[in-house]
């Protein structure tokens, strides 16, 4: 009984401090319109294209901001250092292909979901901070890193989502097991 009590008296303990703590630290300073409208950045970009913003960028735009922005994470070309690598030769990943070797050419499926991506979370330490001509150019200049884009044109709303990446084909089923990942056994 005298724990029951203890329990019901605790409880009622944490409730006031909850009610109390609501508008009395007063931490923090609301954000203005502007900081609000910096981070939302909705809607998500879809496989399809649907939510691109308006904007462009070149390859070699890309090279230029990929040097300032990216090198130091991921290398000079791409190739890798304090985090993953980007670019990669475009051979399909298979049971027998190590997650370190995974790349933008040969593991990722949609290069309109490289462009949500980066613009949402890089550079790792400052995310969002590329405007949409920015992330346009450097999402051109990995393509074409990878191989995947001949660079002739600007990437923009309209030419991203037609870029077929390699990597595409796994997300078909695999024709003798109807499975997209037939050698992962799920428990």
């Amino acid at each position: 009984m005298r724990r029951k009590w203890f329990y019901l008296a605790l409880s009622a303990l944490a409730l006031s401090a909850l009610v109390l703590a609501q508008g009395r630290y007063q931490i923090g300073t609301p954000l203005s319109e502007q900081e609000v409208q910096q981070w939302n950045i909705r809607p998500s970009i879809l496989a399809n294209g649907v939510g691109l913003p308006p904007g462009q960028g070149t390859v070699d735009e890309g090279a230029r901001v990929y040097a300032t922005h990216c090198a130091s994470c991921h290398g000079a070309t791409g190739e890798g250092g304090a985090f993953t690598r980007l670019v990669s030769e475009p051979f399909p990943i298979t049971k027998d292909v190590d997650s370190v070797d995974f790349a933008i050419g040969n593991y990722w499926q949609y290069a309109t979901t490289l462009f949500d991506y980066t613009r949402r979370a890089m550079p790792f330490a400052t995310p969002g901070i590329l405007s949409d001509d920015e992330v346009y150019a450097v999402v051109a200049y990995i393509l074409y890193q990878n191989g995947i884009i001949d660079g002739s044109e600007p990437m923009n709303a309209q030419t991203l989502p037609k870029v077929q990446m390699p990597a595409r084909a796994l997300l078909e089923l695999d024709p003798n097991t109807q499975k997209r990942f037939p050698w992962i056994k799920l428990p």
